[in-house]
């Protein structure tokens, strides 16, 4: 019984573990639904303030709201709290930064990374990055890393085409390559975003994954084309196209956004559930295993005793068969009398003889 236990123990203990994984990265993604608007809200704060509004928009102020309540709640289990802390004191000091466009630009630029780095502490804190299901990772990658820097990118092409725009002949040249920088930044988060994607929707068993991706990939690929002509690298970048363009692409990523997390929430939330059958077979198998070796275990007493019982009873049927029986006409070598020297029946020989 001892080794059976130890087995299914030893079993139960790994699904344990894997259910405790599991439910941490339920976690990760339960946080990162809060960081999607977040980083959409610093992009919209970033272009007000290039634009000369001071005050931060309520979009900014909804997000790090629910940014907070989130962090109160997961912050310790993600070790998220410091970082977010950091964070956020950052972003209180956005609306009273003043200066050039360059340096609101450049301090927006600061908090846009500390809140990339803090995606970054959610997925490695989370072991999102460590799931070895094929589609979980790709979800994840795009949610983590795609998606963020393409937002990000796009907000920092579309800002500095229309400060290249606004700017004197002195400051064109340095954001000619700021933009140009900007520009390839994009291209390449949104080629690494369509890969990831393709790749989730082409390895896996969900029936809903490829379908619901396909056509908000579609519609941000346009956002983000859209905006590429507005930018009008190397030329003069069309402000009203890059207007038109971000609002596309804010619907389309947000869109998108929501699918990919839903679609990742589906999957973790069904690997749980065949963890918790597996926990509760495992148990049952164990219980059943111990019913049956104690049952065995029984029945192998009840068996033995009587074979002992059938034995004894054998044992002294013989003796008495032998020693007493009916017909017996044997003397017993006990009740003989010893002779010495001569017949039973003759008289007992003279002292001198002897």
């Amino acid at each position: 019984m001892l080794p059976t236990a130890a087995l299914f123990l030893r079993v139960l203990d790994e699904i344990n573990t894997q259910r405790d994984e599991t439910q941490l990265k339920q976690h990760g993604v339960e946080y990162l639904v809060t960081l999607a608007p977040l980083v959409s809200a610093l992009a919209e704060s970033q272009s007000q303030a290039l634009q000369g509004v001071t005050a931060e928009p309520q979009s900014l102020t909804a997000a790090v709201a629910r940014v907070q309540a989130v962090d109160e709640r997961l912050g310790e289990e993600l070790d998220t709290s410091s970082r977010w802390a950091g964070l956020k004191e950052k972003i209180g000091r956005l609306p009273g930064i003043a200066g050039t466009a360059q340096t609101v630009y450049d301090s927006h630029v600061e908090v846009g990374e500390l809140a990339l780095a803090l995606y970054s502490a959610v997925r490695e804190n989370a072991k999102l990055n460590m799931d070895q299901q094929s589609d979980i990772w790709f979800l994840q990658e795009t949610i983590t890393v795609d998606m963020p820097e393409a937002v990000t990118n796009v907000s920092r092409m579309s800002d500095s085409a229309n400060m290249l725009a606004a700017a004197g002949q002195r400051q064109r040249a340095v954001l000619q390559v700021q933009l140009g920088v900007a520009v390839a930044a994009v291209e390449e988060s949104v080629e690494k975003l369509t890969d990831h994607l393709q790749a989730a929707a082409e390895d896996t068993e969900s029936s809903t994954l490829a379908g619901n991706l396909v056509s908000n990939l579609d519609s941000f690929r346009r956002g983000v084309e859209s905006a590429n002509r507005g930018t009008n690298y190397g030329g003069q970048p069309n402000v009203s196209t890059l207007v038109t363009a971000q609002s596309t692409l804010s619907t389309a990523l947000n869109a998108l956004t929501t699918v990919t997390l839903k679609e990742l929430s589906t999957l973790l939330e069904e690997r749980d559930d065949d963890l918790q059958i597996r926990q509760i077979e495992a148990w049952a198998l164990l219980g059943v295993s111990i019913a049956l070796l104690l049952v065995a275990a029984f029945w192998t007493r009840s068996r033995a005793a009587r074979v002992r019982d059938s034995l004894d009873s054998s044992r002294n049927v013989s003796v008495r068969a032998d020693s007493d029986g009916p017909g017996s006409s044997a003397v017993s070598p006990y009740d003989q009398a010893p002779v010495y020297g001569g017949s039973a029946t003759g008289r007992e020989r003279s002292g001198a003889l002897r």
